[in-house]
């Protein structure tokens, strides 16, 4: 038998080690519901990364995720932010930008993306076709006030955008709230919205949580149209049998009304690509009340 060298041996066990490392570690990277990588929107540590943007990234790391979405870089630089998650272990998936910011500032946030490794640029909120005719086209009052040429009008920027985004290397996404399943004359927004946005220039990022509190049904959508959508976010909220004007209050994953067992089968079967845990609102400092979506997400299965 062939002689080992130290030196092959030492290689060998470190290989050894890193692979043991892997696997024992691996039921923490997944949310095994879709066998996918643990993911979170940093919409839901808004108010802690202005503050320590590295610190955060490594509590959310420690907490088991892997994958993160932005929603806003706080004056870092492409190379600040990826420097930070790497050094955390973490992977910058997609990035959140409005209409209103998207338009004029394609080129920028095009390039903010390339340098970063992004794989989808994602618009988080439509825009009016005629902004002029409200007072804060930013607010949900604008929003909410959208009429289904504002949609179609919408669904043409997205195809617009997406060629563009497509051109250097990434994908468009779209991302819903709520006011898109309202409907005009029997037509709902968001059908509209994937009649007219072509599949190879627009994909959809499915909010399960604000299509639940739109009337609509996430099972629904993911087996109608299986190859519109590339991620989810996954969040819960307290619903009540008497709906009033605002929202009714986010909360951890499993502590409110949302049942996610049908949503992650149909999802799986629908091959979504990215999961993203998205809490917006806590009675609980934020790590902790991350923790227990963490875990939900990772003990899930379907």
């Amino acid at each position: 038998m062939r002689r080992m060298s130290r030196r092959s041996f030492l290689q060998a066990a470190s290989a050894s080690a890193v692979c043991a490392a892997v696997w024992n570690t691996a039921p923490l990277l997944m949310a095994n519901a879709m066998d996918l990588p643990l993911g979170v929107q940093l919409y839901s540590v808004r108010d802690l990364l202005p503050k320590d943007y590295e610190g955060t990234l490594q509590q959310l790391a420690a907490i088991g995720f892997r994958e993160v979405e932005a929603a806003g870089f706080f004056d870092h630089t492409p190379s600040q932010v990826k420097q930070a998650m790497d050094h955390a272990g973490l992977h910058c998936v997609s990035a959140h930008y409005p209409m209103l910011k998207l338009q004029p500032q394609m080129e920028e946030i095009i390039l903010f993306g390339k340098d970063l490794g992004l794989k989808y640029i994602v618009c988080a909120a439509p825009a009016l076709k005629d902004p002029s005719r409200v007072k804060d086209p930013a607010s949900r009052a604008a929003r909410e006030s959208m009429t289904l040429e504002d949609w179609r009008w919408n669904a043409d920027q997205f195809n617009h955008i997406g060629e563009r985004v497509n051109a250097a290397g990434m994908r468009f996404a779209y991302h819903n709230h709520m006011t898109e399943f309202r409907s005009e004359n029997g037509v709902v927004f968001y059908d509209e919205l994937l009649r007219l946005t072509d599949p190879t220039k627009v994909t959809m990022e499915l909010d399960c949580g604000w299509m639940v509190l739109g009337g609509k049904n996430p099972v629904d959508y993911l087996t109608r149209y299986p190859t519109r959508f590339s991620m989810l976010h996954v969040k819960d909220f307290k619903l009540s049998s008497t709906p009033g004007s605002q929202p009714p209050p986010s909360t951890e994953l499993g502590h409110g009304s949302i049942d996610y067992r049908p949503i992650f089968a149909a999802a799986k079967k629908a091959g979504i690509q990215h999961a993203f845990v998205e809490q917006e609102e806590f009675d609980m400092p934020p790590m902790e009340a991350l923790k227990i979506d963490a875990d939900y997400m990772r003990n899930f299965t379907v």
